[in-house]
């Protein structure tokens, strides 16, 4: 297999002098969705985990409705690159080719090969009443990942997607050079551990974008924590959506931008915060 990680010469220049050595970094290569024989989406990838990418892109992307659609599912690698080849039953087989996505995109591309502008800014499905999670919740969540991406302590250049439960602690962790396939992987992983999204917070290293807020809302999950800031778009969808969107999380506290009913402060009081707007 292609290794996720692999370390390159470099010379380091500081203030006082050069130093030869190594650094570790990223692989990025071309990867392939492929549904029944037939190139759906083409994305630079980090090469691990790759049939949760193949799982959770086709599940987001509403190719398969779960993980019953998927026949067989298997990874091979080729000079070019690394095709994930799904094989739909055949009711989802016919319907699959509605939208075609075959071009290749930048790393993670969210959007690439999308062929109108009404795909580009669908809704997204509106998700369930879910659960409460209270402010220390939400700042224990943050706090134990880092810890847990251990790609990026290698290479500090890749993000991360995960789901952290108040009873489990932190469940699973995905990591890529892309943020969506990083929420894709996240969501294929947890799709096929049969894990229920409402149990629990998808956690964010990245900014927060229209796309992310669906594949989100595919997932079923209420509640979305990033470190970084959401795009205004990403909040008006959020919150059509129903889902709580907090952002700008870190160690001294967070910014909650939709439904804010599901975050509960005071602890043993239960003081919920008042609606926004």
């Amino acid at each position: 297999m292609i290794p996720p990680v692999v370390r390159v010469a470099r010379l380091a220049v500081v203030s006082s002098g050069a130093k030869a050595g190594e650094r570790a970094i990223p692989e990025e290569t071309p990867v392939a969705i492929v549904h029944n024989g037939s190139t759906y989406a083409v994305m630079m990838a980090t090469p691990s985990d790759l049939e949760d990418l193949g799982y959770g892109f086709s599940l987001t992307e509403g190719v398969i409705g779960d993980l019953a659609d998927v026949e067989s599912i298997e990874t091979l690698e080729f000079e070019e690159g690394v095709e994930i080849r799904l094989w739909l039953n055949q009711e989802r087989a016919g319907e699959q080719v509605a939208r075609r996505r075959q071009i290749a995109g930048p790393t993670g591309c969210g959007l690439c090969g999308v062929e109108s502008l009404e795909l580009a800014v669908k809704p997204a499905r509106a998700v369930g009443e879910g659960r409460s999670f209270t402010a220390a919740d939400i700042s224990r969540a943050v706090a134990s990942l880092p810890p847990a991406q251990l790609l990026n302590h290698e290479t500090r250049a890749v993000h991360a997607a995960a789901f952290w439960e108040p009873e489990a602690g932190l469940v699973a962790v995905r990591e890529d050079v892309g943020r969506h396939n990083a929420l894709d992987k996240l969501v294929g992983h947890l799709v096929r551990q049969g894990r229920a999204a409402a149990s629990g917070i998808v956690l964010l290293t990245s900014r927060v974008s229209i796309e992310m807020v669906q594949k989100t809302a595919m997932l079923g999950a209420q509640v979305l924590v990033a470190v970084s800031a959401p795009t205004a778009l990403a909040v008006r969808t959020a919150e059509a959506a129903g889902i709580t969107l907090v952002a700008i999380a870190r160690d001294d506290g967070f910014e909650v931008f939709t439904h804010p009913h599901r975050i509960v402060l005071g602890g043993a009081e239960q003081e919920r915060i008042a609606h926004v707007g």
